[in-house]
């Protein structure tokens, strides 16, 4: 019987090991990501500052832009 605990908890602790690890890798990655954009974006002359605030006028944009959409094609 204690084979058999000793089997399952193994066998999650091992799951539970890849699932982090494929967590962790995946953050690096898009931290990586991001930073090359952005310092891509530096050597155009757009800071920091200017992306994070487009990204949080994002919502309005895309609504303004469905909106136009709309309009024209008068759904």
């Amino acid at each position: 019987m204690n084979l058999i605990i000793l089997v399952a908890a193994l066998l999650v602790a091992w799951l539970v090991f890849r699932a982090l690890f494929k967590l962790l890798k995946t953050v690096i990655t898009t931290a990586i990501a991001v930073l090359i954009i952005v310092v891509i974006l530096m050597v155009f002359g757009v800071t920091p500052e200017d992306l994070v605030r487009e990204l949080s006028n994002l919502p309005q944009t895309i609504t303004d832009i469905v909106t136009q959409f709309r309009n024209l094609t008068g759904l």
